[in-house]
C-alpha cells in the first residue's frame, strides 16, 4: 500500500516542478488547489520517482487524480491501482484532460470507462478579451465596468504583507453578506480561502485589492498555472456596488496575465447560478475533465 500523507507547505518546490513538466491547464494540476483544499477533501500525497501521487476522499468514494510527471505512466497507473485493490477501493482516476484520457486508453486499452465530468469542467477564457472586454457580447460588462470607472475615489493595488490583514477582515465581511453560515459549499470555499490567505506569501500567490475611498471593496488573487495560462482562485468584491466585479477581474487580468494567452477561472462545481455567471464572460473554450473507473 502506498504511504500518502498529508500535504504541507513545505512541498511546494517539488511538485510545481513536476506540474511544470506535465504543463496541465486544468485546475487540479496546481499546487496551491491541492493545498487549501485538502480540507474540505481529506486529500494526501506521495510520490512516485519523477511523478505525484494525489488521493481523496476515504471508502468508496476515494478518487485518485490522474498523476502528473514523467515516466512510465503503466507502471504509476499500475502502482495506484494496486492501492485501490489494497484500500478494497474501486479503482477512480479523476481530472482526465481529453490528452490524458487519450494516453490512458492508449497504455490500457479498453481497461477503464470514461464520464465526463460536466461540473468540473474549467472555464478558459482569452486573456485579451478579459482584459479589453471587447465585443458586441460584452458590451453589457463594459457598460457595468465605465458605470464604476465614474466613482472618482477608486484606487487598485497590490496585496501586501501591509494590507493582508484587511483582505482577511473584507473576507468576513463578504461571507456574512452572502450568508456563508447558511450555505456548505460557501463554508467549504471560505475554508480554502483562508488557508490561502494564512499562507499567501509562502504559496507565493500574486494579488490585487481595489478600494472606494479606501475601503476594500474587490480583491482578487491566482497565479501563472502552467506556460500559457494564469489561474485564478479567489474573486470577492461587494455586489451592492456595481461594476465592482468587473473591475476587479479587468484590472487584475491586466497586471497579471497581459503577457500569456488565457486565463482559467475554474470550474462552477455544477451550481447553475455560478455556471450563468461564468458563461456570461463567454470562454474561449472549457477545459474538458473525464473521470476514470477501471472495468
Amino acid at each position: 500500500m502506498i504511504e500518502f500523507r498529508q500535504i504541507v507547505i513545505e512541498d511546494k518546490e517539488w511538485i510545481d516542478k513536476i506540474m511544470q513538466a506535465s504543463d496541465f491547464r486544468g485546475a487540479e494540476y496546481c499546487f496551491t488547489n491541492l493545498f487549501i483544499w485538502e480540507e474540505v477533501f481529506k486529500s494526501k500525497i506521495s510520490r512516485h520517482k519523477d511523478f505525484l501521487l494525489f488521493m481523496s476522499g476515504f471508502g468508496d468514494e476515494t478518487r485518485y487524480l490522474f498523476p502528473p510527471g514523467e515516466g512510465d505512466l503503466k507502471e504509476v497507473i499500475s502502482l495506484l491501482e494496486a492501492d485501490a485493490n489494497e484500500r478494497g477501493v474501486p479503482f477512480k482516476l479523476i481530472g482526465l484532460s481529453p490528452e490524458a484520457k487519450e494516453r490512458l486508453e492508449n497504455a490500457f486499452p479498453g481497461a477503464f470507462e470514461y464520464k465526463a465530468t460536466r461540473g468540473s469542467f474549467d472555464y478558459i477564457y482569452e486573456s485579451e478579451k478579459m482584459i479589453s472586454l471587447s465585443g458586441k457580447k460584452l458590451q453589457s460588462k463594459r457598460n457595468h465596468l465605465n458605470r464604476f470607472l465614474e466613482n472618482p475615489g477608486w484606487t487598485y493595488e497590490e496585496i501586501t504583507p501591509d494590507n493582508l490583514h484587511e483582505v482577511r477582515e473584507f473576507t468576513v465581511k463578504w461571507c456574512i453578506a452572502n450568508s456563508c453560515k447558511d450555505n456548505v459549499s460557501k463554508m467549504w470555499e471560505i475554508c480554502a480561502v483562508n488557508r490561502a490567505l494564512s499562507n499567501f506569501f509562502e504559496l507565493k500567490l500574486n494579488g490585487g485589492i481595489i478600494r472606494l475611498d479606501g475601503e476594500i471593496i474587490a480583491y482578487s488573487a491566482g497565479e501563472q498555472i502552467n506556460s500559457d495560462t494564469l489561474i485564478v482562485h479567489i474573486e470577492k468584491a461587494d455586489a451592492s456596488i456595481r461594476g465592482a466585479y468587473q473591475a476587479i477581474n479587468r484590472e487584475f487580468a491586466s497586471r497579471n496575465a497581459s503577457t500569456l494567452k488565457y486565463i482559467n477561472r475554474e470550474d462552477d462545481a455544477g451550481d447553475d447560478g455560478l455556471r450563468k455567471a461564468k458563461e456570461s464572460y463567454y470562454p474561449a473554450f472549457l477545459q474538458e475533465k473525464y473521470a476514470a473507473v477501471k472495468i
